[in-house]
């Protein structure tokens, strides 16, 4: 199999453009169709002094690898040009455009995966746009109740309860019922995606020493460990929950085929201690496969030519993988 992967740069004034042309360079066993504005690519990659060919893409015909120096092109047009560390807000409506193009063409078929670059959600929102990140953007467009943002770095993997919230509104979306599916998410996706025949996976608990037995807060016992009761009499493994400093340590790592955190900063600055440059982000839920980069748009460093792809790549690689397991 010959997968065919869509890939957005994502904002223009970051180093996405940078990175995909990085990516050209690179060569790939598999089709890469880049949803970006030719001019921006076709830019970038000479004040990088690197080769690139734009070549046209055909949806009806045969996946062929992309050849190094290379990427197909599903043209999608900027409104005003961009200029390397400045962001321009009626650019905004074209970093959703790239997006909803290429999650549509998955939704048809036409792609049978989805890579995306760095966005900078401040200037979408800033352009007057409601945009809280990839993953509730594609869970809306895709008409999916609920999805999961997990990272992933060689044998670690971190799920998240809450992704961009406000600690002081973190506990009170920690609740039953979307535990229940969040868990519920994870666990099909590293059976059915991943092929891990019997998942486990460690829960962390959202207070200082999962709670102290209440004393240090009462959502382990009134709300967390129901859930996961209720899951196990269903058959989940399910360990926890546990203290996070307790959780994220060799031993128990061990017994885990991933982590769910409750909370964004409780669980990513392990995963990016031990993985940053090569960890992939990875969208669980969705009709389709997407995986991301696990860094933002750097703007301070767009357009010197200086960005590392490590986590572009990582997360094309895991995507091609995904993409090949599907199809068995």
């Amino acid at each position: 199999m010959i997968p065919r992967i869509a890939l957005t740069p994502g904002e223009p004034a970051g180093i996405g453009p940078e990175l995909a042309v990085k990516l050209a360079n690179a060569g790939s066993t598999a089709q890469i169709v880049a949803v970006a504005d030719p001019q921006l690519l076709e830019q970038t990659a000479a004040q990088l002094r690197q080769p690139l060919k734009l070549l046209p893409f055909d949806p009806r015909a045969p996946a062929t690898p992309t050849p190094s120096g290379s990427l197909y092109i599903q043209p999608v047009s900027m409104a005003e040009p961009a200029q390397a560390g400045r962001l321009n807000t009626p650019n905004a409506p074209y970093v959703l455009e790239t997006l909803r193009s290429a999650a549509e063409g998955c939704l048809a078929r036409r792609f049978d995966a989805l890579v995306t670059g760095p966005v900078h959600k401040g200037v979408i929102n800033d352009a007057g746009i409601v945009f809280s990140g990839h993953t509730e953007f594609f869970a809306e467009l895709a008409g999916v109740e609920r999805v999961v943002m997990m990272l992933a770095a060689e044998e670690l993997r971190v799920a998240l309860v809450t992704t961009h919230l406000p600690l002081k509104d973190v506990s009170a979306a920690v609740t039953g019922p979307r535990l229940e599916q969040i868990i519920t998410i994870l666990h099909r996706s590293l059976r059915d995606q991943f092929r891990i025949e019997t998942p486990r996976i460690g829960v962390c608990g959202l207070n200082p020493h999962a709670g102290e037995g209440g004393h240090l807060g009462r959502e382990e016992i009134e709300i967390i460990e129901p859930a996961l009761d209720k899951l196990r009499a269903l058959g989940l493994q399910l360990i926890g929950p546990l203290p996070a400093d307790t959780l994220f340590t060799p031993p128990q790592l061990a017994r885990c085929d991933a982590v769910l955190a409750m909370y964004h900063d409780q669980g990513l600055p392990v995963l990016k201690f031990k993985g940053f440059g090569h960890a992939v982000n990875i969208t669980l839920g969705l009709p389709f496969i997407r995986t991301s980069v696990d860094h933002g748009t750097a703007l301070n460093i767009a357009g010197q030519g200086v960005a590392d792809n490590g986590s572009l790549q990582a997360a094309l690689a895991e995507a091609i993988q995904l993409a090949k397991l599907r199809s068995l």
